[in-house]
């Protein structure tokens, strides 16, 4: 049985582990996950909330993902939103759904916090299995080139992107500036 809670201050050092071990062999990573996963949660756009971990019976963390806030940008408009990134499960729970499960518990929590968006980068083929669509389809840009089809939005609640194109902007600690 897979517990989903809240991260707590105990856990950082195991997630911090399990991030590392999650992206060390993934061929799109800078390889740096676990050191963002430190620097968001010092960050303005920390949600404790929405720090999630998916714990084994064993008392042993799975998985972990982390939703922060971001701005969507056009002109003098600002529009709330949150990134996902990065959803981490350790290699030997990988394939079990316990990435799905962190996703779709988050999706909830942030609903009920009052988010109506989530916007990542991410494979083309797992995402949209939980709503997810190209941020291109609601004029949402990133700002920096990624290929079209790994840039994904979802509405948590229905119309959430309606009237919302522009820019992503993301917090300092993501270094994308």
């Amino acid at each position: 049985m897979l517990t989903i809670r809240q991260e707590e201050e105990k856990d950082y050092q195991e997630v911090f582990q399990l991030t590392e071990e999650a992206f060390r062999t993934m061929e799109h990573s800078d390889h740096q996950e676990h050191f963002l996963v430190e620097k968001l949660r010092k960050s303005e756009a920390f949600i404790p909330e929405l720090s999630l971990v998916a714990e084994a019976e064993n008392g042993e963390i799975a998985g972990h993902l982390l939703f922060t806030k971001i701005k969507i940008e056009n002109n003098s408009n600002s529009f709330d939103s949150l990134a996902l990134a990065p959803v981490s499960v350790r290699p030997e729970f990988q394939n079990q759904g316990i990435g799905g499960k962190l996703i779709l518990e988050g999706h909830r929590i942030a609903r009920d916090l009052g988010y109506q968006s989530v916007i990542l980068i991410g494979h083309e083929s797992y995402y949209p299995r939980f709503g997810y669509k190209k941020t291109s389809n609601f004029g949402i840009s990133f700002p920096f080139d990624i290929p079209e089809e790994n840039g994904m939005a979802v509405e948590l609640v229905q119309n959430g992107l309606k009237n919302r194109e522009g820019v992503v902007k993301y917090p300092k600690e993501f270094g994308t500036d």
